[in-house]
């Protein structure tokens, strides 16, 4: 069985406070683009993992290994999975593609194995194994709150060329976690929710979209704040990093000024295209 993951961005993310288990609240949209990973999956004794990315675990640490061996155990069954993923989304990028991986093993295991696997119980497993996996179980964006897992369903269209620009750098989420809380000192500034400035204007809810944790990984990696200046000044109405990053996006209004900008990061970066008004098909 074959099934593709889709990479997510995440059209504007605020931290809002923390929370009494270590996590913190956030509230984002997530919207899916046109890069995934290509994932075959077939019935096994055992759970196996290979992948065309040497740098990802093919172990129990693995996301998918994880979401196999939940599922097993709720159901209390002795089955496996035989999973190959060809990796096509940058690693620890801030694109949600281990989430994404993990959730499309799970939409693959009812079928696989010929049982009847509850939605809520797939959400619920889906939690365990990342906050914005849930996410991936669904087929529409959504507006985020809590862990990222408090979804409501966006019908989102983005009518700009979507250009992504990963400059090979990892950013460790939970650290991006903690050195904002140091750097705000348990402060949580108030703003508008972002799902009713959505609901507003989404046109203008995008375009003026902003990302905490773009403040303290500026001050990390010059590199990617240079990314954000450059996709400005090549013409994206709005230019922004998706998750902790290192991902910057920017959207486009015509498909020239779009392709000029894949072609100038295309030199030294992993580059990607979403044409307009992209959904899953």
């Amino acid at each position: 069985m074959k099934v593709l993951a889709h990479a997510k961005i995440n059209i504007g993310l605020h931290i809002v406070g923390t929370r009494p288990d270590g996590f913190h609240n956030i509230e984002t949209v997530f919207h899916r683009i046109n890069l995934f990973d290509e994932i075959n999956i077939e019935n096994s004794d055992d759970i196996s993992i290979s992948s065309s990315n040497a740098s990802i675990p093919t172990d129990s640490n693995n996301l998918c290994w994880k979401a196999v061996d939940f599922v097993k155990k709720e159901l209390g069954i002795d089955a496996g999975a035989r999973i190959d993923i060809k990796k096509n989304i940058p690693v620890g990028a801030g694109l949600g593609g281990g989430s994404s991986d993990a959730a499309a093993i799970l939409r693959c295991l009812p079928q696989l194995w010929g049982k009847n696997i509850d939605q809520t119980l797939l959400e619920s497993i889906g939690l365990r194994i990342g906050s914005d996996v849930p996410f991936f179980l669904k087929d529409t964006s959504a507006y985020a709150e809590g862990r990222g897992e408090l979804l409501r369903p966006i019908a989102l269209t983005i009518p700009q060329w979507i250009v992504l620009v990963n400059p090979n750098i990892h950013i460790s989420t939970p650290w991006a976690y903690k050195r904002l809380a140091e750097k705000r000192n348990g402060t949580f500034p108030f703003r508008p929710k972002m799902i009713d400035l959505f609901n507003a204007s989404p046109r203008q809810a995008i375009l003026t979209a902003d990302n905490d944790f773009e403040e303290i990984v500026f001050e990390e990696h010059l590199k990617i704040k240079k990314i954000k200046m450059q996709l400005q000044e090549l013409g994206a109405v709005l230019a922004l990093m998706s998750g902790s990053g290192s991902s910057m996006f920017g959207l486009f209004d015509d498909m020239i000024s779009a392709l000029k900008a894949v072609e100038f990061f295309n030199k030294e970066h992993f580059v990607h295209l979403t044409e307009p008004y992209f959904t899953l098909r």
